[in-house]
């Protein structure tokens, strides 16, 4: 399999492509996250981690698997058992061997990451040659696992590793096999959240390549494409809102909007990094603002009339996928984020109000989740629009200030204070609608850091 080089023009299957799921925007405050407890596994070595084409390779992921739980549990007392074999892999004139090497180098990079510290300033600049190797197996692995050592390579000065590292995987992005370009795309997020404003003196290089990558990727790395812009725009902010760089990036997004029908799933991943880029763009999204608000609200409408048609004939009508409209809840506050009190006419010629209303007490968490979100990001942006609908938000939000449901009510309680902080001394009729629930979440043990922050800053 390793002889398969240069496939990039071979379109994929649909079973090439795992269905994806969304994850609801969670609000930290002052926005500086945007996710919270649910990412705890973030780091753990799984199958979809190495090389998940590789089916016939079992074994080799178990034991890649074996050896990540073995480091987490021996940390560095591993290392004596484990180094004198890897320096033999590493350097094997066989390509078989050598891919086996740079995973299990890899696979030990959390665990064993202190002890692995003295050997790094060595093993980065190999592992970036590796990247240029002929086999794509040895590309796409060596891709994954600089991703592991990161955050070693993003806290030594930019010019030693990141700047390499970084020019050699945009190479390997623009890469002919199709597993290599997933690989590189996907490590190239994990650099691009270590680095943050790091990368803003290489963004015109940076968008160049993924820019183009819109037109080489076939169906399955397009959606990969899409987190590493969104992660991009994440971890830079602000610095993507230059002109230079809205007229690179904008056109081929607005393209595959275009392109894709209501009902695509590809829009989950799309509205993902329209919202990150919305924000991060600021002032510099209003000229693409309204079509997309506009498609976001329609989307929202849609799926909640689907709901009702279902509930009322279950046997006639299909139950509609709610992330279609979780999604475009998201990228709602992302766009009232970004644009702030630009998007005041945008929410005064729609019914948005209406629609998060009934979106507030669906019996889908994850809906409630974010039309929380985007009710908080929307009391900061137009208040003027929202105040008139307090009495009936009130009673909803603090229903909601459930800790068992983590992630709706923290969002609740963020909301709540935005509220508050616009209110002032009008919130007092409110208050006993939540001060009760608040209470209890302050004092109820093991109650997460960021809901405490959110309960702990309520203006009340």
């Amino acid at each position: 399999q390793g002889d398969v080089e240069e496939d990039e023009a071979i379109p994929d299957s649909e079973q090439d492509i795992r269905p994806r799921f969304h994850r609801s925007r969670t609000v930290a405050q002052q926005h500086e996250e945007d996710s919270i407890e649910d990412d705890a596994d973030d780091d753990d070595l799984d199958d979809d981690d190495v090389d998940d084409t590789i089916s016939d390779w079992n074994l080799r992921k178990c034991s890649a698997a074996a050896l990540d739980v073995l480091a987490n549990v021996f940390r560095d007392e591993l290392l004596p058992h484990i180094l004198p074999l890897l320096k033999e892999l590493l350097f094997h004139p066989e390509w078989v061997v050598k891919e086996s090497g740079i995973l299990v180098l890899g696979a030990i990079a959390e665990g064993c990451m202190q002890g692995m510290v003295p050997y790094l300033s060595e093993l980065i600049p190999h592992l970036i040659e590796c990247l240029s190797n002929k086999k794509a197996l040895v590309r796409s692995i060596t891709c994954w696992t600089l991703s592991r050592y990161a955050h070693w390579v993003v806290s030594q000065p930019p010019d030693t590793y990141l700047k390499p590292l970084m020019t050699e995987l945009l190479k390997r992005i623009l890469d002919s096999n199709k597993r290599v370009q997933e690989a590189a795309c996907s490590a190239f997020a994990t650099l691009e959240e270590e680095a943050c404003t790091e990368l803003v003196p290489y963004l015109a290089y940076i968008l160049d390549t993924l820019v183009f990558a819109f037109s080489k990727y076939q169906h399955k790395n397009l959606l990969i494409l899409y987190d590493a812009i969104g992660t991009l725009a994440d971890s830079v902010g602000h610095h993507l809102n230059k002109p230079e760089y809205i007229q690179m990036l904008m056109p081929p997004l607005i393209q595959k909007w275009n392109m894709l029908k209501d009902e695509d799933k590809d829009l989950f991943p799309l509205l993902e990094c329209l919202s990150s880029v919305a924000t991060a763009l600021q002032s510099g999204f209003l000229p693409y603002c309204e079509p997309v608000y506009q498609r976001c609200v329609n989307l929202v409408q849609k799926t909640l009339a689907q709901t009702m048609l279902h509930n009322a004939q279950p046997d006639q009508y299909e139950a509609p996928d709610k992330d279609f409209m979780i999604v475009a809840l998201d990228l709602l506050s992302g766009l009232a984020e970004g644009l702030g009190g630009n998007i005041e006419q945008l929410v005064a010629r729609s019914n948005i109000l209406t629609l998060m209303y009934q979106c507030m007490q669906d019996k889908m968490p994850e809906v409630r989740q974010s039309s929380f979100a985007l009710l908080g990001d929307l009391t900061k942006a137009c208040f003027q629009h929202v105040k008139p609908c307090i009495a009936d938000f009130m009673p909803i939000l603090g229903t909601n200030l459930n800790p068992e449901f983590i992630s709706v009510c923290n969002n609740a309680t963020w909301a709540i204070g935005e509220i508050s902080i616009q209110m002032g001394i009008e919130m007092q009729p409110y208050i006993p609608m939540v001060l009760h629930q608040l209470v209890e979440i302050i004092n109820r043990p093991n109650t997460p850091k960021t809901l405490l922050e959110n309960t702990g800053t309520q203006n009340l």
